[in-house]
């Protein structure tokens, strides 16, 4: 599925089912509860903390997913055309960063 069909997907689901779009502040927040919930399970499945009992069937790519969701919605309700941003992202990343990690002794 490419990143278009995604955005199209998301918004006939949200007139079928949804209704209609949260509003872009409601979805700002819900965003960051979903990305609060992925990190959760990131800090404690691969970081420092231990992972609590009620956390460890918790499925890190359902918690992707539902941030990439209200991502999409984010984009559809503001008229970002995703696949356009991210080419333009991997442009500028690419211009700016290509000699800039290998160059970081960090990295080695």
């Amino acid at each position: 599925m490419s990143i278009q069909e995604a955005q199209t997907q998301v918004d006939q689901w949200i007139k079928t089912y949804g209704v209609r779009y949260f509003n872009e502040l409601t979805n700002l927040t819900i965003l960051t509860e979903e990305v609060g919930e992925m990190a959760r399970i990131i800090a404690r499945r691969y970081g420092e903390q231990s992972e609590k009992e009620s956390d460890k069937n918790k499925d890190l790519g359902d918690e992707m997913a539902d941030v990439l969701w209200v991502l999409i919605c984010l984009a559809n309700q503001t008229g970002v055309d995703l696949t356009k941003a991210f080419e333009k992202n991997i442009e500028k990343k690419t211009l700016r960063d290509k000699d800039r990690h290998h160059q970081n002794s960090k990295l080695k």
